[in-house]
């Protein structure tokens, strides 16, 4: 059985460029939001299912999920953010299982930006990474790729577990208030300690 360590932070914290760097050190990534993406794109497994509960206002042109639309609808109105979950959660999991168990790399980074909020999170990893950095340069990084105004981001992250919590969850602490060279030498360094410990798991 593989030997799994999720992978989570806030939004903007850089979860997506510590598991790249990872993956490019020879992990096997199962990424959640890229199956998310995968089963709302055009002719995935999620759109039947999305068109029914939400109707087509909330599919674009080419047939995908409306991303815009469907975030603004879940950040606005807790009972349609649980609807999607519901709906999406249980088709990720499934996905997400089956990559593990058909990975080939020396250990699985499991990136779930919503690990410690997830039920029974702790049954399937065999340790916690948390990507942290101040809320400040959350809300600047996320700003400068998404173009969301300063009050759309601070939404977004309010919406989230609270840092605290996520840091107490953790096993692992990534420091990525600095440089992307900062981050490189941290996940190479945790990837020798991950190498370690999958080597020794039963």
């Amino acid at each position: 059985m593989a030997y799994v360590v999720g992978l989570t932070g806030g939004i903007g914290s850089g979860k997506s460029a510590a598991a790249e760097e990872f993956g490019r050190l020879g992990a096997t990534l199962v990424d959640t939001d890229a199956i998310a993406h995968e089963l709302t794109q055009a002719g995935g497994a999620a759109m039947p299912l999305i068109r029914r509960q939400f109707g087509e206002a909330y599919v674009d042109a080419a047939g995908a999920m409306d991303r815009a639309r469907m975030r603004e609808l879940a950040f606005r109105d807790g009972a349609a953010r649980k609807a999607l979950e519901a709906l999406l959660h249980p088709m990720i999991r499934a996905e997400s299982e089956r990559r593990i168990a058909a990975a080939a790399g020396p250990y699985v980074i499991h990136v779930v930006p919503l690990l410690v909020e997830s039920a029974g999170y702790r049954q399937r990893v065999a340790r916690v990474l948390v990507v942290d950095c101040p809320p400040e340069v959350q809300l600047a990084r996320v700003r400068e790729r998404s173009g969301l105004s300063a009050d759309e981001v601070g939404r977004i992250i309010g919406a989230q577990i609270k840092r605290e919590v996520r840091l107490a969850a953790a096993d692992d602490v990534i420091d990525n208030s600095g440089t992307l060279d900062a981050l490189h030498k941290q996940v190479r360094e945790l990837h020798a300690h991950y190498l370690q410990r999958a080597r020794a798991a039963p």
